[in-house]
């Protein structure tokens, strides 16, 4: 289950030199992941009013190139695993097919008191 979300570089996301400022790509994947959960069917509002959001726990990034002002971005969401309590997904950020960004994300589920829970099971059933 891929899932693509394409962007063009602004000027805001560029430091001094015209690349690409290394944490503006933390913001794509997770414009790109937060897309990815609307387009299953998951409405995260609905699910914060139900006392659970999605928390990021872990990030391994590597970046591979630079990017800048104007280009064209594809991030690519795959899903690698879904437990009980969390989900891990590969994100790649491309431009012009050749990859630029790779990370590996683990997301869980937290209840109101910020306390890690079982995914409820009509989300699970979506990431099948």
């Amino acid at each position: 289950m891929s899932h693509h979300y394409q962007l063009r570089v602004q000027y805001e996301d560029t430091d001094m030199a015209g690349i690409v400022y290394h944490a503006n790509y933390l913001r794509f994947i997770e414009r790109a992941r937060s897309d990815w959960v609307r387009n299953l069917g998951n409405d995260q509002n609905a699910m914060r009013d139900a006392g659970f959001v999605w928390v990021v726990r872990k990030i391994e990034a590597d970046y591979l190139a630079t990017a800048k002002f104007e280009d064209i971005l594809d991030v690519e969401t795959d899903l690698v695993s879904v437990s009980g309590v969390r989900l891990t997904m590969l994100q790649t950020v491309k431009r012009a097919g050749t990859e630029i960004f790779r990370a590996s994300v683990m997301v869980v589920c937290m209840n109101q008191a910020g306390k890690p829970v079982r995914l409820p099971a009509e989300i699970r059933a979506l990431m099948q």
